[in-house]
């Protein structure tokens, strides 16, 4: 599992990268205007379908019959992919129709705070971009199929020849265009996205092409009922951008656009870590033989990605001021986006530790074939956005809205947990005080460490571009290594599960290998 993880974090930290450089494009043009608020209301129908399928329900419902098939024979399991192709393309036909006609409505309801012209523009981009469904579920297909395959690396960088289409293409668009350029980027870089993972698939072997389905096939009927109830709850889930985009729509003018800003660099971390383990793990639970060995990849899971995210989440925080002066401060992006993006930047990230364990417990429901309790650990986490959203944006603004996910997704994750404890009828013994111990004492180093770094060279805005970036760089580093050292000399673990996928050590690089160590380490008052 680890090693996938890093096959995964390192496909998706070039994506995450133009993913951010995307955003600069994009600042430089437009900044945080309403145009761009019009974009971004657009982009979100259009993003929820990649949300809710590439990372969602089609993920959860084929990967685990896949794979299970894929133990019986190859050529079944590939065809049993086709056949879900075919499906795939009626149902994102009718979808993406649907979306095209109802664009005025969808627009209406995520953005009731716009004008005329606004929402005329929104809805314009919205028929425009809708088609994004369509390829980008292929493309969903044929990452699941990979990753079951074993193949990893590829499809967790496949997004970044999305990211550098949309590079490319969106000055040549834009200066045409204008802001509709922008959505004909987004057209183009989702075919990227779903061509470099077919061609990949072409050279191991699998193919990916319309098969005819046959209905009766019990393997396709059980990978379509669990598709099913998984997206009823996914599609739930994905309504927490739209709450703040909707809510976000009667501020000031630029307040969804500043939201977005930050949640693309929230993205990095996210993608980098918090999905690429979540998907790694996802296989990995499906194959679990038994309880124990369940218990120990969730474990090991939670754990791996707290003790990525932790420190990811104090560096972004100590530094997301000059972070943002370096990547957008520029063209039609000016002094008031700055603060106003750093400010939601920071309270975004408060939740990434919650959102971390979040994905990974899902999966995890997902695994032990609980829709049902996935449907009200969702519906918690959206009606807890929804309330903590309206109870913060007046006395704070567009940043209540940023703080309000951060909590909610907390809140939900300790729930999923409370489910996975309950089905399996013991405790879960996440998280150790030996391990909490370790993890405060080494956060604590890497805070002191960045926060002596700005304060022998502080960051000077009015610097140089390369010396500003320079700074975003080397403060981080000591950080990064400040971290690292306090880790290795704590003698955590997480160090030996990368040791082992790198090649660094002997032994099982798969954590689940050692249930019986795990379960010899619990202290005697946990059990």
């Amino acid at each position: 599992m680890v090693r996938h993880a890093i096959l995964m974090m390192a496909g998706t930290l070039v994506s995450r990268v133009l993913g951010l450089v995307r955003e600069v494009v994009t600042a430089a043009f437009f900044g945080a205007t309403a145009r761009l608020d019009a974009f971004n209301v657009a982009y979100t129908l259009a993003n929820l379908a990649r949300q809710l399928v590439a990372e969602g329900a089609l993920s959860a419902a084929f990967v685990p019959v896949f794979s299970q098939a894929l133990k019986t024979s190859r050529s079944r399991a590939l065809s049993l992919a086709r056949q879900a192709m075919t499906v795939l393309i009626v149902a994102a036909s009718a979808v993406t129709l649907v979306g095209i006609l109802a664009a005025p409505l969808l627009t209406t309801l995520i953005a009731p705070g716009f004008d005329s012209k606004s929402a005329t523009l929104a809805t314009q981009l919205t028929r425009m971009m809708f088609p994004f469904l369509f390829v980008i579920s292929l493309a969903a297909l044929a990452m699941g199929t990979l990753n079951s395959l074993g193949s990893f690396f590829v499809p967790a960088l496949a997004p970044a020849f999305s990211n550098l289409t949309f590079i490319l293409t969106a000055p040549l668009f834009v200066s045409r265009w204008g802001v509709h350029g922008l959505a004909l980027s987004v057209l183009c870089g989702g075919t990227a996205h779903f061509l470099t993972q077919w061609l990949w698939g072409v050279r191991l072997g699998a193919v990916l092409r319309p098969e005819r389905p046959d209905l009766k096939d019990p393997d396709l009927r059980r990978m379509m009922a669990l598709f099913l109830p998984y997206a009823a709850g996914l599609s739930l889930n994905q309504l927490n951008p739209v709450i703040s985009r909707m809510l976000g729509s009667f501020l000031q003018e630029g307040s969804i656009s500043v939201l977005n800003y930050a949640n693309r660099i929230l993205q990095l971390p996210l993608g980098l870590f918090v999905i690429a383990i979540s998907q790694a793990v996802l296989p990995q639970l499906s194959r679990a033989s038994g309880v124990e060995d369940f218990l120990v990849t969730l474990r090991s899971a939670l754990r791996f990605a707290l003790f990525i995210v932790l420190p990811a989440s104090l560096g972004l925080i100590l530094i997301s001021t000059p972070f943002v002066h370096v990547l957008f401060v520029r063209g039609a992006f000016g002094e008031q986006a700055w603060h106003a993006t750093s400010l939601s930047l920071s309270l975004s990230i408060l939740g990434l530790p919650g959102m971390a364990c979040s994905t990974v417990v899902m999966r995890a429901l997902y695994s032990l074939s609980m829709p049902r309790q996935a449907f009200i650990v969702t519906l918690f986490s959206v009606a807890s956005t929804a309330l903590f959203s309206l109870a913060l944006m007046f006395p704070m603004d567009y940043a209540g809205l940023a703080l309000a996910p951060s909590i909610a997704f907390t809140l939900s994750g300790l729930l999923g947990l409370s489910y996975i404890r309950k089905k399996l009828g013991q405790p879960l013994h996440i998280l150790s005080w030996s391990w909490l111990g370790k993890s405060s004492l080494a956060l604590v180093v890497t805070g002191l460490a960045v926060w002596g770094c700005s304060l022998l060279r502080p960051y000077d805005p009015s610097a140089a571009f390369h010396t500003r970036a320079l700074w975003c760089l080397w403060v981080p580093a000591c950080g990064t290594i400040a971290y690292a050292a306090a880790t290795l000399a704590l003698r955590c673990d997480e160090w030996r599960w990368v040791a082992e996928a790198l090649g660094l050590r002997k032994g099982p690089a798969d954590p689940s290998s050692r249930a019986q160590e795990e379960r010899d380490n619990i202290p005697s008052s946990e059990k």
